[in-house]
């Protein structure tokens, strides 16, 4: 059989999927146009005056974008570092546990806030964080006064990531016991013939096997400096924290959707996009350099 003609039927079966990928990403990048408009929504994209790059200039006058900036950048670091080192340490003290049961169910009880929308565990954590909520009440009871968590500037960046390792640390582990079932157990028999203890083989055994992938993980996260969760973000906070939580998404739909501001908006998006392109880009090559990982 010609190998053309066999590879045709999965050229075949990639054709809705081309079309749908062409009809969502493709054609709106046309929409691009908005952030060099003065963009009304009457006149439409080619109704509209063009200001080449005056959105832009506007962008790094104004005070506000130094400060999402900061934010964002602030928030998504945190959450990175978080991100590599809770998951790592809870996978391998999970993997210390010999009884089967009692491992499945930490793991299952660890993975359920992935599955819950921001929506959920937000109206959650704004109940339990509120001042007559059960974190307020226990201080209280303790003889500490009550604190507005979520009105305070310096306490909302801690809590945004605080919640967000609470919701991801047990599904990220799934990569570090992955990588841990890996590692031949040959390594395990011959250190603890040779003396070594749990403590020994876990510093010269288990940690070493898994740095690989933890320098993968930290090199493609590089990718996602500027994305601090939306989601998340926009479900919990509230004009009181701007100052402190107010990352690029949420004021590029606060000011694009709310105030009708659609080509600066615009411009601030593309200019995030353009910023996280070539972040993914040098992510992608630091780690097929140091970690021999590669898509292509």
């Amino acid at each position: 059989m010609n190998i053309r003609s066999y590879h045709k039927h999965y050229h075949l079966m990639l054709i809705p999927g081309v079309i749908l990928l062409i009809i969502f990403h493709v054609v709106p990048m046309f929409g691009i146009a908005i952030a060099f408009q003065d963009f009304r929504i009457g006149r439409g994209i080619t109704g509209s005056e063009w200001i080449g790059l005056e959105n832009f200039q506007y962008l790094f006058q104004i005070h506000d974008s130094w400060t999402i900036l900061y934010n964002t950048v602030y928030i998504s670091v945190w959450k990175i570092a978080a991100h590599l080192v809770i998951p790592l340490v809870f996978a391998v003290l999970l993997n210390e546990v010999r009884i089967m049961a009692v491992k499945r169910w930490i793991q299952t009880v660890v993975y359920l806030p992935h599955f819950l929308s921001w929506v959920i565990l937000a109206g959650v954590l704004i109940d339990m964080l509120s001042l007559t909520g059960i974190v307020n009440t226990f201080l209280k009871g303790m003889g500490v006064k009550p604190i507005m968590f979520l009105t305070s500037n310096s306490w909302f960046p801690a809590i945004i990531v605080g919640s967000d390792i609470w919701k991801e640390f047990g599904f990220a582990a799934i990569v570090y016991l992955a990588a841990l079932a890996g590692i031949n157990p040959a390594l395990y028999e011959a250190a603890e013939m040779d003396g070594a203890g749990r403590i020994k083989q876990l510093w010269y055994i288990t940690l070493p096997s898994l740095l690989p992938t933890t320098v993968l993980l930290a090199t493609l996260s590089i990718g996602n400096i500027l994305n601090a969760g939306f989601d998340q973000i926009f479900n919990m906070y509230n004009p009181v924290v701007y100052q402190s939580a107010d990352i690029i998404d949420t004021y590029v739909y606060r000011v694009g959707l709310v105030q009708a501001q659609y080509g600066f908006a615009a411009a601030v998006g593309l200019l995030k996009s353009a910023i996280g392109f070539i972040l993914i880009v040098i992510s992608y090559r630091i780690a097929y350099k140091y970690a021999h990982y590669r898509i292509f």
